[in-house]
C-alpha cells in the first residue's frame, strides 16, 4: 500500500466539502447534558450518494439532506457507525451531482462528562457548594465529540453558532454576541427552537453569535456557566478598529485576571503590526478554567487557571513569566495557526513552533515596560533546546488520528521554535517577519505545508531558505562544532551531538548548514561579527588572527554546541573578566550552556567549565546567574550518589551564591528592579539547595512563624518554593502536612505549584 493510500484510509473522503455550519447547542448544567441541531452546507465535488463525517459518542437522529436543485428532503436509507475511526456514514436513495450544493441536517445529543476533551463540565466551590460550568477543548480531533462535523484542519468552514442555556448563566463563543434574549412561547422566532427543544421555557435564554471567519473545526469553542469578567479595549492600527478584550473566570478567581488582560492589550496590536494582517474577529476573550494547558480557539482563548491567573497581592516572577509567555503564545496563534493553518497534523510545528518563538521570545522582548514582565528572549531561547538533543526530524509523517496527541512535544514546540529563531537571526528579524507576513497574505484562510513558509521568507530575504533549513527540519538532533587552531586560522568540524558525546559513525551522517557567526576583534579591539559564513561540509578551514579573541555562534542564535581547545577557553575566561569585554550577555549565556553540556557529555573537562564559571563571579546580570544555577543543578544531579564530589560541588555553589545573598538580603521591595528581584530569588534558592546553613535556617525560621501564626507575610511570593522545599526537606510530618495544606487550599496558582513541586522532591 502506498503512503498516499495509507493516508486516505485515515482521512475523510473528499466527495463533499463543508463550507458553512448553522450550529445550535443547548446546555443543561443541572442534568449534565447537551443537545443540538446542525445544518451543514456542502459543496459536492464528485457524484455521490454517501456522506461520511466525524462523530464520537453522540446520539444522532432526525437526519435529512436537501439539494439546492429541489426542495425535497431525503432521509438516509442506511446509517453505519465506525467506532474505531469515529465516523458515521449516511447512504441516501438519491445520487447528488458534482457542482451541486447540499444542506445536511442532524439532531444530536451527548453527556457533559468530567474530562478535558470535547465538550465537558468542570466545577468550583462557592459558599461551600459545588458549582458547574461547561467548556470545550477540540484540538486535535475532538470537535466530533460536541457536534457531527468534518473534523480535519483542512476542511474549513464558517460557523453561525447559537447557544441555548439557563438564563442566569453566561454564554461564550468565538465571535461576538449579536443578540441575546429570554425564550418565549409567544415569540414566532422561537417556534423552531421549541420544536427542537420541547422543554424550553422562560428560564432559558438564546445567545446568537456573529458568523465566524472560515476556520478549522478544532478552533471552534463555546462555554457556559456563571462567569464574570474584567475588560478593556485596544485600538488596532492595521485594521483601524477598536477591539474589546475580556478575561472571564468564576467569581472566586476573577480578581486574578487583570495581568492576563494587560498582556493581551499589549501583545494583540503588536502582532497585527508585525504581520501587517488585520485581526479578523470583532473581539478577543480569554477564559481561565479547568483545562490542560491552553487552547488558541479563535476569539476565545481557554487556558488553565495556573496559566491565566495572577494574584495581584502576592505573585512571584515565575508566575508572571508563565502568564505573559503563555498568553502571548496563544495570541500568536490568532494569525499563525488560525488564519493560516497546517494542512495536516504532521505539520503541527508550523503552528506551535512559530507561536513559541513569537509568544515566548519575540513578543515579550518587544513589549517590555515598567509595568510588564521583563523577560529576556535569550533566557527562553537558551532553555528551548535543552531537551531536543535526540529529537527526531520534523515533520514526522503522521497518518493515524490516534497518534496526534503524541506530537504535542519538544519536537513541535522547542526544536521548531529554535530552528525558526536561528533562521530569523541569520536572515535578519525584520526581513524574517516580512517573510512571515507574505506567507500569511499568500495563504489567507488556507492550509499550508513547510515549503509555503520557506517561500514567503525566501521572497522577503533572497536566501535559498529550503537549502539552509532542510537539514535542520528533516534530520535528527543537532551538531557540535569542534574548533582547532593554527597560527593563521581555525579548522572547524561538525558532528552530531549526543548527551553521551559525539555520535558513532553510523549515526553521524548528517551535514547541517551551520551559520557560524564568527566574532573577532578589529584593530581597536571592538567586536566584529561575520554573519555570512556557513559550514556546509564536514570540515572547513577559515583564516583569522588566532592571537586575538574570537568566538563562534556570536549571539547564541545557532542550535549547536561549540567545543574549543582548553587554551582558547582560558583566553575566553580572561576576556570575560574584562570590564569592556567584547562578549554580549547572550555570548556569556551560550558559553556557560555549551561548556556545561560538553563536560556532561565527557567532551570537555569539568574543571574547564567550572573555571569559566569562576571567571563570572563579578557578574551582575540575573540571566547569567540563572544560567549558571541551572547548569550546576544539571551537573550536580550526575554526582548525587558520589557524596564527596557532590559536597565539593555544593561548596563551590555556596561560594558563588552566598555573597549575592549577603549583598541583597531576603526582603523584597517594590523599588527593586525585576532583575534584582529574580537574582535574589535565584541566589537564595540555590544556596538552599546547596545546603547553606544560614540560608536554610532563615527560611525555616520564616516557615515556623507561618506554622505558629498562620501569617505568611514573612514568606515573599518569590521565596515560596524555596521555603516550602526547606520546610519539607528539613522538617518533619507537621511541616510536610502544612505544605500539603497550602497545596490543597491556597487560592493562588504560584503557591499551589510551589507546594506541589516541593512535596514531590526526593530527599
Amino acid at each position: 500500500m502506498s503512503l498516499e493510500d495509507s493516508a486516505s484510509k485515515f482521512r475523510l473522503p473528499t466527495n463533499v466539502k463543508p463550507f458553512h455550519y448553522d450550529l445550535t447547542i443547548r446546555t443543561d448544567l443541572d442534568r449534565f447534558e447537551f443537545d443540538g441541531t446542525v445544518k451543514i452546507h456542502l459543496d459536492v465535488k464528485e457524484p455521490t450518494s454517501k456522506i461520511v463525517l466525524n462523530s464520537d459518542g453522540l446520539q444522532l437522529d432526525n437526519v435529512y439532506i436537501r439539494s439546492d436543485s429541489s426542495n425535497e428532503d431525503h432521509t438516509p436509507s442506511d446509517c453505519s457507525v465506525n467506532e474505531k475511526d469515529k465516523r458515521v456514514t449516511f447512504t441516501f436513495p438519491a445520487t447528488f451531482e458534482a457542482g451541486s450544493k447540499l444542506e445536511l441536517g442532524i439532531r444530536f445529543a451527548g453527556e457533559l462528562k468530567d474530562g478535558v476533551i470535547g465538550y465537558f463540565k468542570s466545577s468550583y466551590e462557592k459558599d461551600g457548594q459545588k458549582k458547574y460550568y461547561s467548556l470545550t477543548q477540540f484540538e486535535a480531533a475532538f470537535a466530533r465529540r460536541a457536534f457531527p462535523c468534518w473534523d480535519e484542519p483542512a476542511l474549513k468552514a464558517t460557523f453561525d453558532i447559537t447557544l441555548v442555556s439557563k438564563a442566569d448563566t453566561v454564554n461564550l463563543s468565538n465571535s461576538a454576541v449579536i443578540s441575546e434574549e429570554t425564550f418565549s412561547d409567544e415569540s414566532q422566532s422561537h417556534a423552531s427552537l421549541k420544536q427542537a427543544f420541547p422543554l424550553l421555557d422562560n428560564h432559558w435564554k438564546i445567545t446568537k453569535f456573529q458568523t465566524t471567519p472560515i476556520m478549522s473545526s478544532y478552533i471552534v469553542a463555546f462555554a457556559n456557566g456563571p462567569f464574570e469578567f474584567t475588560e478593556t479595549t485596544v485600538h488596532l492600527t492595521v485594521s483601524n478598529k477598536t477591539v474589546p478584550l475580556r478575561v472571564y473566570a468564576t467569581a472566586d478567581i476573577i480578581h486574578q485576571t487583570q495581568f492576563a488582560l494587560d498582556v493581551t492589550a499589549k501583545v494583540l496590536p503588536l502582532y497585527e503590526k508585525f504581520f501587517d494582517v488585520p485581526y479578523p474577529l470583532p473581539k478577543l476573550d480569554t477564559l481561565a478554567a479547568d483545562l490542560v494547558g491552553a487552547m488558541e480557539n479563535w476569539g476565545l482563548i481557554i487556558g488553565h487557571t495556573s496559566m491565566m491567573l495572577l494574584d495581584p497581592k502576592k505573585a512571584d516572577m515565575a508566575s508572571k513569566k508563565r502568564v505573559a509567555t503563555g498568553q502571548s503564545h496563544e495570541i500568536a496563534h490568532m494569525w499563525f495557526g488560525n488564519i493560516t493553518t497546517m494542512e495536516w497534523w504532521d505539520y503541527l510545528y508550523l503552528n506551535e513552533g512559530f507561536a513559541t518563538l513569537m509568544g515566548e521570545v519575540i513578543a515579550i522582548e518587544h513589549s517590555r515596560s515598567s509595568d510588564q514582565i521583563h523577560h529576556s528572549s535569550t533566557d527562553t531561547w537558551t532553555a528551548l533546546w535543552r531537551s531536543i538533543v535526540n529529537c527526531l526530524h520534523i515533520p514526522s509523517k503522521l497518518l493515524v488520528p490516534a497518534q496526534i496527541a503524541f506530537i504535542f512535544d519538544a519536537l513541535s514546540y522547542s526544536k521548531a521554535a529554535s530552528v525558526l529563531r536561528m533562521l530569523s537571526a541569520y536572515v535578519g528579524k525584520e526581513r524574517f517577519l516580512k517573510g512571515v507576513s507574505l506567507y500569511l497574505k499568500d495563504n489567507m484562510y488556507g492550509n499550508t505545508v513547510t515549503n509555503d513558509l520557506w517561500k514567503g521568507i525566501a521572497a522577503a530575504t533572497g536566501f535559498d531558505v529550503p537549502k539552509l533549513m532542510d537539514s535542520w527540519i528533516k534530520k535528527t538532533g543537532f551538531p557540535v562544532v569542534t574548533v582547532t587552531e593554527t597560527s593563521t586560522g581555525i579548522r572547524v568540524r561538525q558532528d552530531r551531538f549526543l548527551e553521551t558525546g559525539i555520535a558513532e559513525e553510523k549515526d553521524n551522517k548528517t551535514l547541517w548548514s551551520i551559520p557560524l557567526n564568527i566574532l573577532t576583534q578589529d584593530a581597536n579591539g571592538k567586536p566584529v561579527v561575520d554573519r555570512t559564513t556557513l559550514l556546509e561540509t564536514r570540515e572547513q578551514y577559515f583564516p583569522l588572527d588566532t592571537s586575538k579573541t574570537f568566538k563562534l555562534n556570536a549571539g547564541t542564535n545557532g542550535i549547536y554546541r561549540v567545543l574549543y581547545i582548553s587554551e582558547r577557553l582560558s583566553k575566553i575566561a580572561q576576556e570575560i573578566l574584562k570590564s569592556d569585554s567584547c562578549f554580549t550577555l547572550e555570548d556569556k549565556l551560550g558559553l556557560v550552556k555549551d561548556c556545561m553540556a560538553l563536560s556532561k557529555a565527557a567532551l570537555m573537562r569539568l574543571s574547564s567549565a567550572l573555571n569559566l564559571i569562576d571567571a563570572m563571579r563579578q557578574e551582575e546580570e540575573y540571566l547569567v546567574w540563572s544560567t549558571i544555577s541551572k547548569s550546576l543543578d544539571d551537573i550536580s544531579s550526575i554526582w548525587k550518589d558520589r557524596t564527596e564530589i557532590h559536597e565539593l560541588l555544593d561548596e563551590f555553589c555556596r561560594s558563588l551564591f552566598k555573597p549575592i545573598v549577603k549583598k541583597l538580603g531576603y526582603d523584597y521591595s517594590a523599588n527593586d528592579s525585576i532583575d534584582i528581584t529574580q537574582l535574589r530569588t535565584t541566589a537564595i534558592s540555590h544556596c538552599a539547595v546547596a545546603k547553606d546553613t544560614d540560608v536554610v535556617n532563615e527560611l525555616r525560621r520564616r516557615f515556623d512563624h507561618y506554622m505558629k501564626t498562620g501569617d505568611d507575610s514573612k514568606i515573599p511570593a518569590d521565596l515560596e518554593s524555596a521555603t516550602y522545599r526547606v520546610a519539607v526537606e528539613y522538617g518533619g510530618r507537621d511541616e510536610y502536612n502544612a505544605v500539603k495544606d497550602i497545596f490543597q487550599k491556597s487560592p493562588t496558582p504560584s503557591a499551589k505549584i510551589g507546594a506541589m513541586y516541593d512535596m514531590a522532591l526526593e530527599h
